[in-house]
């Protein structure tokens, strides 16, 4: 639209309007009125140069975008509730730091034993069994507290195992309430869904690491993490009343990245006052499987007033290959002996992928999951892993005669996608003043085991 500016003068209205210049032929009432006339049309004027200042403004400025319009006139949209992610299960999340997910696992097991000849056990030859089945929940709330809460059903009753709070004090520093582990060493911290074998080393289950309740600290900083913790016992013997144990654990983990390889190296000290004139301890170990109730090596209880371990780890990981080892030393306080005894356990194992592009997980100080490159779902064969393990316990000293223990293990484990898993393990183990006397009495033979296991977890 175009306007064009009018500017009329006195003179260019009288002769359109068809008026004379003479004065004298005009009277009083027309003069009047062309006046009027006049300013009229002297307003029009300005209004029309406002007008053509305003369009001149509103061409010189760029258009705005459809789309921005759009949006401006647009109703506000609130930010998403929740969100759902799968994590091997259903992960739910909202903006205001809730978090909500279950978990579990199963693990069904089968192995068989041979039976030194004499010695007559119904624990020997094939047995099977429901190795775990964990049912659970964990999540995160509003201020740097989250939580976890599991339980194994797998004996047909109800055993308590993670149970706890945890604070997130900083990026460095978390803080954990409840039933945990007290910081054992590298296999018994790493999950029982990611280890080598079937049954981890015989150290790890022969000196009693479990979950105790208790209160701890950790601190994770670069390549050095730092764990500490006070504990009393395991709930289930909290419930019996059966003990009043105090004990204090820690633990220390140098983790660096060495040209592309990782590199592990830590440390653990664990004191432990019974506090019961009617303590006991006892150290014993299965054949490698769990389904069978038989030990061949077992200290029977021993009354005591104390614990002191320390234990040693070192690991080391590069694309395929892994190397572990740890080393664990046990010392008992016994009442009214000359001499305390220490015992000794440890295993160094190594284990290569025969699948191209896999490798053993590591995260925060322990193994961590596997992630086959090629998972079945994906048309691939999955991840293909050989173990071979030395494993060794000592549990003759100072007049204990709890027999000793040369394990000579081999591992095959096949991890179809990143939560299925079947495992096969066969050990020849060979024992030496062992606990079960052959036929004779004799103490030094040797046992073959093979265990199997097929698992699922979420």
């Amino acid at each position: 639209m175009t306007i064009t500016r009018l500017s009329l003068s006195a003179a260019a209205l009288a002769v359109a309007s068809g008026w004379s210049a003479p004065a004298a032929a005009q009277d009083a009432a027309v003069a009047r009125e062309l006046a009027a006339m006049r300013a009229q049309m002297s307003a029009m004027a300005d209004r029309i140069d406002s007008l053509e200042a305003e369009l001149a403004s509103a061409k010189a400025a760029p258009p705005a975008p459809a789309d921005a319009t759009a949006a401006a006139n647009a109703p506000a949209q609130p930010a998403a509730a929740t969100d759902i992610a799968w994590k091997g299960a259903p992960e739910v999340s909202t903006a205001s730091g809730w978090s909500f997910k279950p978990r579990g696992r199963i693990q069904l097991d089968a192995g068989t034993v041979s039976s030194p000849a004499g010695v007559t056990d119904a624990s020997t030859g094939f047995s099977s069994e429901l190795r775990r089945a964990y049912l659970g929940v964990e999540g995160k709330m509003p201020g740097g507290f989250g939580y976890r809460a599991e339980i194994d059903v797998a004996a047909s009753s109800v055993e308590v195992t993670d149970l706890y709070l945890t604070y997130q004090a900083s990026e460095q520093v978390g803080i954990t309430l409840g039933h945990q582990k007290p910081f054992w060493g590298l296999e018994e911290m790493t999950s029982d869904l990611f280890t080598s074998f079937t049954e981890r080393a015989a150290v790890n289950t022969a000196f009693g690491f479990e979950r105790r309740l208790g209160l701890s600290a950790s601190y994770s900083a670069g390549d050095v993490l730092l764990q500490g913790g006070v504990f009393t016992d395991n709930v289930a013997d909290l419930e019996d009343d059966e003990n009043n144990a105090l004990s204090v654990d820690g633990r220390a983990v140098f983790m660096p990245k060495l040209g592309g390889a990782q590199l592990h190296l830590g440390g653990s000290v664990h004191y432990r006052e019974l506090n019961d004139a009617a303590s006991s301890v006892r150290y014993r170990v299965r054949p490698l499987i769990h389904s069978t109730d038989i030990r061949f090596i077992d200290t029977g209880n021993l009354a005591a007033t104390r614990e002191l371990g320390y234990g040693l780890e070192a690991a080391y990981l590069k694309g395929p290959v892994h190397i572990a080892s740890e080393a664990h030393w046990q010392r008992v306080n016994r009442p009214g002996a000359l001499t305390d005894p220490t015992f000794f356990g440890g295993y160094v194992e190594a284990g290569v992928f025969l699948t191209r592009g896999d490798s053993r997980g590591y995260k925060g100080g322990v193994f961590d999951r596997v992630k086959p490159k090629r998972p079945v779902d994906k048309g691939g064969l999955g991840a293909v892993q050989v173990n071979l393990r030395y494993d060794y316990l000592d549990l003759v000293d100072a007049g204990v005669i709890g027999g000793k223990q040369d394990g000579y293990e081999l591992g095959l484990v096949w991890t179809p996608t990143d939560y299925t898993r079947f495992m096969a393990s066969y050990g020849h183990l060979v024992y030496s003043r062992a606990a079960l006397p052959a036929a004779g009495g004799k103490r030094n033979y040797a046992v073959d085991a093979l265990g199997m296991r097929a698992q699922i977890d979420f």
